[in-house]
């Protein structure tokens, strides 16, 4: 888990998270992957994957 900050990433979560959207995680697209964080704790930290691992993700749980 990284705990240093993304000044320049742009956080963003579901829109099937619901009115209250803190019970989920946030994602920011990086350049060569993306970062993931928890909503109810976005100063917590976050962790990274490559591009090529979110997309993976994205295609099976669509």
């Amino acid at each position: 888990m990284n705990d240093t900050q993304l000044p320049e990433a742009v956080w963003r979560k579901s829109s099937y998270s619901g009115e209250g959207g803190n019970e989920c995680v946030e994602v920011a697209i990086l350049g060569d992957g993306a970062a993931v964080r928890d909503s109810k704790d976005p100063q917590g930290g976050y962790f990274t994957v490559p591009e090529a691992a979110y997309s993976a993700f994205l295609a099976a749980v669509k």
